[in-house]
């Protein structure tokens, strides 16, 4: 576990569909038929929530495909599960809370959701940024977001930091997310990558970001806290 924690915070990287229109039929019942399935597309898309994932390279799904991330599995779970929700994964590779926050009212003013998932933190860890900036960042970041929207429902997910960064800060750093979610009164998963950090067979050859397993196993768990206390 120690050796997947010194890496974790190893990486900074980036990374980020367009579908095609329906060809037209000349057939009159074809375009009532394309009619019909339109109106039904636009009743689903007005009738679905959205869910928002807010983070770094592990939200963005580094490695894999888009839909092999585990926002892209976390909605395929609750679509099973009877839940009508899109997934809008907002990852960018090397996020910090601070560029997080930077960039967030432009995320406000061009998405509409219901429900924040905000995963930031471990890029500060990794660059030994004081605990009382992250403290600042996620706790601005999530006023933020309820002040656009009071009803919006957020969930805040937990972060570790590498040992080698000495117990006093790595106690410290892991302090910060309860103490967010008590005082902002938000839903809490306290680390995101249960099950998955330091198992070989479930990160990709750099020990630092899940594989297709791994996302999948992260992408269960937190639908298990999704489906339990937010949604």
């Amino acid at each position: 576990m120690n050796k997947y924690f010194i890496l974790i915070f190893c990486a900074i990287c980036f990374s980020c569909n367009n579908n095609n229109q329906n060809q037209r039929s000349s057939n009159i019942d074809e375009k009532k038929k394309d009619k019909v399935s339109e109106n039904e597309l636009e009743e689903k898309n007005e009738s679905s929530k959205v869910i928002l994932f807010y983070g770094n390279s592990l939200t963005a799904g580094l490695g894999v495909d888009p839909d092999q991330s585990f926002p892209s599995v976390t909605e395929n779970i609750l679509d099973s599960l009877g839940y009508d929700y899109e997934i809008v994964n907002a990852g960018v590779s090397g996020e910090t809370t601070a560029s997080g926050l930077s960039r967030l009212d432009w995320v406000i003013e061009n998405t509409e959701f219901d429900v924040f998932v905000l995963e930031l933190g471990a890029n500060d860890g990794l660059r030994g940024i004081p605990v009382d900036e992250t403290y600042r960042n996620l706790t601005e970041i999530i006023k933020k977001v309820r002040k656009a929207d009071p009803d919006v429902k957020i969930l805040l997910t937990g972060m570790m930091v590498p040992p080698n960064m000495g117990p006093d800060y790595s106690s410290a750093f892991l302090a910060v997310f309860p103490k967010v979610a008590e005082e902002q009164n938000v839903e809490f998963m306290p680390f995101l990558l249960q099950d998955v950090a330091g198992i070989d067979s479930l990160n990709q050859d750099d020990g630092i970001h899940p594989n297709v397993k791994g996302h999948k196993i992260t992408a269960r768990n937190l639908s298990k806290v999704l489906t339990e206390q937010v949604l």
